[in-house]
């Protein structure tokens, strides 16, 4: 498992970049990148279970590891769903898991730096480094259109 590292600055308020990054309509505006149709099922408070689904219901189980609104987001990945069968025990799953993906927001004057850290295995980190930085620039797109 290899940690990747993405990062960019955008011209709004850690609030807007916020709001942004986990309301249900602009969420999935900008993980459209990662695949159409993306969109999550749960709640971002710490603790609670989160599903992040396709538009063919397959996707991952996680949980919210903790939550400091404005400033940092942290997601513990669990597993896979797939034919609406959530696996958190199989031996693929457990090569691979807990997988962390953290979100770090920093105001910078009237800006705001994004730092998003993730684990990942081998098999996903060619894919995830083309999409992080499409999915970045279209959630700056969104933000700095709404200021």
């Amino acid at each position: 498992m290899k940690t990747l590292h993405f990062s960019t600055v955008i011209q709004a308020t850690p609030k807007t970049v916020w709001n942004t990054l986990f309301a249900p309509d602009t969420y999935r505006q900008w993980t459209a990148e990662f695949a159409e149709g993306s969109h999550f099922e749960g709640s971002w408070a710490k603790g609670e279970i989160i599903r992040f689904l396709g538009p063919d219901g397959g996707g991952m189980i996680a949980v919210i590891a903790d939550n400091r609104p404005h400033e940092f987001l942290s997601i513990k990945h669990q597993g896979y769903i797939k034919d609406g069968i959530e696996d958190t025990t199989s031996p693929e799953v457990l090569s691979w898991t807990p997988a962390f993906e953290n979100y770090t927001l920093s105001a910078l004057g009237t800006s705001t730096e994004l730092k998003i850290d993730m684990d990942c295995s081998e098999k996903w980190e060619d894919y995830m480094v083309r999409t992080w930085p499409k999915a970045l620039a279209s959630l700056k797109a969104i933000c700095e259109s709404s200021v």
